[in-house]
């Protein structure tokens, strides 16, 4: 089954729907019935969809959708009035076919292409957007939780990401926190939280728009450091993640770019401080060596060196002097293959000195 929301969908095997029909009657007090060729199961917001029944169910649902789609280009070809009876009747139908075929098939990419058409032609109308966005948001998180990687549905769910307004933007950041924790293998959804970090930043006053307030900067800086203490608890709690560094590369680029040259060197000292005792506290490997803190140990190790050569040159000097020689030894601990990447590293540091 799906993550609980208000509904859930699932597929059933033919032979679990003996067992589900037995549950339900012993909760509701009703005499057994058992159905051998039961094909949906529903009870409290909850459907089950037999796996015999998906081809036959799919088939329908697409040629139901690309009916409606085809009316749907005509009457938008004809210039219809945006406001027409049939227009937005039909509108309602080409979301409802899509939805259904992607339920079933999440990587249907003309059903999402379709989804975009239609959220494009009612974002002028007088419509709740923010009310269809969280429900696209939904269901594209609901497709990906069930198809694991599932790139359209990330992609589709990216783009939403331009109509939002930023409160809904920060909304979405924060609710998707404890998903985007349980799923930390999943890359799509990090570059995800990426999206909607960067629309922030583009929203708030970093942008040096004069017109903007200061408060905003306030709550954009409070939000970026709840989020490095998150991706922080998550990089010690899965040893071993690479995605959740190339996340913290993320974050730690916007504090380069967006807050280190207006929070003042002694905030700048504190982030590297910090940074340097992640580093530290990443790198300790067990007597009982298990790969995935060999992993960890070589990920802290190249995250800072990708730190030191985001910086300016003195930063940079001067952090190199503090933990080169814990970086340099990490790697040829760990990685000795790579280790030739922090002479390099050096060798150009000389040289520009």
């Amino acid at each position: 089954m799906l993550a609980a929301t208000s509904d859930e969908v699932g597929f059933v095997h033919p032979s679990q729907f003996a067992a589900m029909s037995d549950m339900s009657s012993t909760s509701t007090g009703a005499s057994q019935v058992i159905h051998t060729d039961m094909a949906f199961w529903s009870e409290d917001h909850k459907l089950g969809i037999s796996t015999e029944v998906i081809q036959p169910l799919y088939v329908a649902a697409k040629r139901a959708f690309m009916s409606s789609r085809d009316q749907y280009k005509v009457l938008v070809g004809e210039n219809i009035a945006s406001d027409s009876s049939s227009l937005n009747t039909i509108e309602y139908e080409v979301m409802k076919h899509s939805r259904a075929v992607l339920l079933l098939s999440g990587d249907f990419g003309t059903a999402w292409n379709s989804r975009r058409w239609v959220i494009k032609m009612i974002a002028d109308k007088p419509t709740n957007m923010q009310e269809v966005l969280k429900s696209e948001s939904e269901l594209a998180e609901r497709i990906a939780e069930k198809s694991k990687m599932n790139y359209r549905a990330w992609n589709h769910r990216c783009w939403l990401v331009s109509y939002m307004p930023e409160t809904q933007v920060i909304d979405e950041l924060v609710n998707h926190r404890d998903w985007a924790g349980l799923h930390i293998a999943d890359n799509s959804c990090f570059h995800y939280r990426t999206r909607l970090i960067s629309r922030t930043l583009d929203d708030s006053w970093y942008k040096q728009d004069l017109k903007a307030s200061p408060r905003n900067s306030a709550e954009v800086c409070q939000l970026w450091k709840e989020e490095l203490t998150w991706s922080e608890i998550l990089i010690k709690r899965y040893i071993g993640r690479e995605a959740l560094w190339l996340y913290r590369r993320v974050l730690s680029m916007c504090w380069i770019k967006h807050f280190a040259s207006r929070t003042g060197e002694t905030h700048m000292d504190s982030f590297l401080d910090n940074e340097l005792h992640l580093f530290r506290s990443c790198t300790t490997i067990p007597d009982n060596v298990f790969e995935d803190y060999q992993s960890q140990a070589m990920f802290a190790a190249t995250y800072i060196m990708w730190l030191i050569k985001q910086m300016d040159k003195p930063q940079s000097m001067e952090t190199r002097e503090k933990v080169g020689e814990e970086v340099e030894e990490v790697l040829n601990k760990v990685c000795p293959e790579k280790a030739f990447l922090w002479d390099l590293a050096r060798i150009k540091s000389e040289w520009l000195v």
